[in-house]
């Protein structure tokens, strides 16, 4: 099995390889949304899991990012990056078997802790994988194609992602009905995310991988420095480190949140994320082409504070318990946060890749990822640890009018429990948008452009669906609507000049 870098890449070679990158994205998207997110939240759960292990499950894959020092040596040392991520990637995804075994042989006492050590476990080999993988596609994507490939990327795992879910949702409640025991259902979704992420290894492996550009390695303490001296990448990494805080401080507990405060069932919960996801898979294309034709940082710009937006609306939800516009109020948020989410994600993801020094990525990449991930992992953490602490507090304003026949009080905010954590991370969202404000990048305009520009659409895509033929497309809402918007873009847009700082 050749698993060498190629000296050069045909054009032919890299567009194979490109449509071997979506396809394993698309494989680990399926194994994810069987083994991760709201479904290891409610295993956790059913195993009987406390808030605080709820965001230690959360913190671990970021915390254990650490490794990814190490791993630049690894990369600079031996100069395989597609060896080692295929081999980062096969131990990751053998813990999924760990898992898949706890509810059949491990005792009632000790599965929490067995849960823990195989995310874990799973968590150290990802973030492995992780520093070679990404300076792979650093010098295999086009960097003129970035924004648009790595949405489609992401769009069509998310795609799988929608259904699948809802699959999953529809067979744990009916276990749940038919079965006493509603652990034993997990078993069978782990096995499965085993062998569906056994399909991804084989697509690195059919990916070429370029070799490294620079002739010999630095030394490898002068190879780590070199992003600490780059005031403009420095900046990215401030800003990166105080947003990845402020959304991991409450999005590990949406699922616990809906669950435990809001009671709402299990399908409703994964109705209402589904709902996000094709809100997100219709907008990945929008934010993939601004990202290309205007700039990361402009997206950033206008999906940022979408999202604190969102996350800062959780609060309503409840004034003091739930009301009657609980309910719409979560299709709003979820609705928000999936346009908001498909921006920050994308971007963020893309702009430390166009920002890193093509030939030295490794480096970059990996510090960015580090300090992310730090943010990221002890931000639930300490969610967890003050969970119970803000269970017994509660701050709550009422505008009362008095008059000589009544008295009427009006509830206009009231924080309890997880309240507390929302309205800091719409905060700390607040303070990472200015800081985003001193990176530099190529082809930034100003935010109303943006905007502009993506309002102009939607209404043009919303016209033509009333249209008699645009009839035909409302079964199809939002992907007829994103299509339709994207065309109209594209036929209307392409000659026009940016509008520059």
């Amino acid at each position: 099995m050749r698993v060498t870098p190629d000296e050069k890449l045909a054009e032919r070679d890299i567009q194979r390889g490109l449509r071997n990158v979506i396809k394993d994205g698309v494989v680990t998207q399926a194994m994810a949304t069987l083994t991760c997110g709201v479904f290891l939240v409610t295993f956790a759960l059913e195993l009987g899991a406390s808030n605080v292990v709820i965001g230690l499950l959360a913190a671990l894959p970021p915390l254990l990012q650490f490794v990814q020092i190490p791993s630049v040596y690894l990369v600079e040392r031996f100069r395989n990056r597609r060896a080692m991520t295929m081999l980062a990637s096969l131990a990751n995804k053998s813990m999924l078997l760990l898992v898949a075994c706890i509810p059949l042989v491990i005792p009632a006492d000790h599965r929490v802790l067995v849960l823990i050590i195989a995310i874990a476990l799973r968590s150290l080999f990802v973030s492995i994988g992780a520093c070679s993988w990404h300076s792979w596609m650093r010098d295999l994507v086009p960097q003129n194609q970035m924004g648009a490939f790595f949405s489609r990327r992401m769009r069509l795992s998310k795609i799988v992602d929608v259904p699948l879910s809802l699959l999953i949702g529809v067979y744990l409640d009916h276990w749940k009905n038919a079965f006493s025991n509603g652990l034993y259902a997990y078993t069978p979704l782990y096995f499965s995310g085993f062998f569906i992420g056994l399909l991804g290894v084989y697509y690195i492996y059919a990916t070429p991988e370029p070799r490294i550009r620079s002739q010999s390695p630095f030394p490898f303490m002068r190879l780590l420095q070199k992003p600490f001296r780059d005031r403009n990448f420095m900046n990215l990494v401030k800003f990166m480190a105080s947003w990845s805080f402020a959304v991991n401080l409450t999005a590990p507990f949406f699922t616990v949140y809906m669950l435990k405060r809001l009671e709402l069932d299990l399908s409703w919960i994964v109705t209402l994320t589904a709902l996000s996801q094709v809100v997100n898979i219709s907008f990945l294309r929008i934010w993939g082409d601004f990202s290309d034709r205007f700039s990361h940082k402009s997206v950033l710009r206008v999906s940022g504070p979408l999202f604190i937006i969102g996350i800062l609306a959780w609060t309503f939800t409840t004034l003091p318990e739930k009301h009657i516009l609980t309910l719409p109020l979560l299709v709003v948020i979820h609705v928000v946060l999936g346009m908001a989410t498909a921006g920050v994600t994308l971007a963020s993801g893309t702009i430390g890749l166009k920002l890193a020094p093509r030939g030295e990525a490794t480096a970059y990449l990996a510090t960015i990822n580090l300090v992310n991930s730090l943010s990221a992992g002890i931000a639930p953490v300490l969610g967890g640890l003050f969970a119970d602490f803000f269970a017994q507090r509660e701050l709550a304003i009422t505008l009362t009018w008095l008059s000589p026949q009544r008295a009427i009080a009006f509830q206009t905010l009231n924080l309890q429990q997880w309240d507390f954590f929302f309205f800091m991370a719409f905060l700390i969202g607040l303070y990472s948008i200015h800081r985003l404000s001193t990176v530099r990048e190529s082809g930034e305009v100003k935010e109303k452009i943006v905007i502009r520009e993506l309002v102009s659409e939607m209404r043009r895509g919303v016209k033509n669906l009333s249209s008699v033929a645009g009839l035909n497309n409302i079964a199809l809402f939002p992907f007829s609507l994103v299509q339709t918007i994207y065309k109209n873009r594209k036929n209307r847009l392409q000659d026009r000049p940016l509008e520059k700082r």
